[in-house]
């Protein structure tokens, strides 16, 4: 048996002349060898100032540069400031017009076929306008009643 310092921890331990053969990297025990192989970084959450391990594939792909320890934290953080008009995905509110139809009391059904499995249904304007989302001017429509809306002049009638 020989002795080797710790990669990872630096203690000093005894290894078998068989073992050393069988790996570059010595280790003392199963958390060192965990810990060494980890590239990442520690970092601070930016709300409560614990550290906080990322892989370095995750800290490449933040787009703010602020990293949080879980969803509470994030949440706190994110706050007012990326609701409505400040979130990064808002489009002049023209997705809302799902949100209307489903808050009305327009029963959940394609008007053409009947099927009332809200999985399938989506939203059709009647005067395609996509920025006229008048709850007189939505209907339910299967996706498939709604395909053949839109490339068949027949089912438009």
């Amino acid at each position: 048996m020989d002795d080797f310092n710790c990669d990872f921890c630096g203690n000093k331990f005894k290894k078998k002349k068989s073992q050393v053969k069988l790996s570059f990297k010595h280790y003392c025990s199963r958390v060192c060898s965990e810990g060494g192989r980890k590239n990442g970084k520690l970092v601070l959450c930016y709300v409560c100032k614990i550290p906080i391990y990322k892989k370095l594939k995750d800290l490449g792909s933040s787009k703010s540069g602020k990293y949080f320890c879980g969803h509470v934290c994030c949440n706190i953080w994110t706050g007012k400031k990326q609701r409505a008009e400040n979130h990064p995905n808002w489009v002049n509110g023209k997705a809302s017009y799902k949100n209307i139809l489903k808050r009305s009391d327009f029963l959940k059904e394609c008007i053409l076929c009947g099927k009332n499995d809200i999985r399938v249904l989506c939203v059709h304007h009647l005067d395609k306008n996509r920025k006229n989302n008048t709850i007189q001017n939505l209907v339910w429509l299967c996706q498939n009643c709604h395909f053949l809306v839109h490339r068949y002049n027949k089912e438009i009638k």
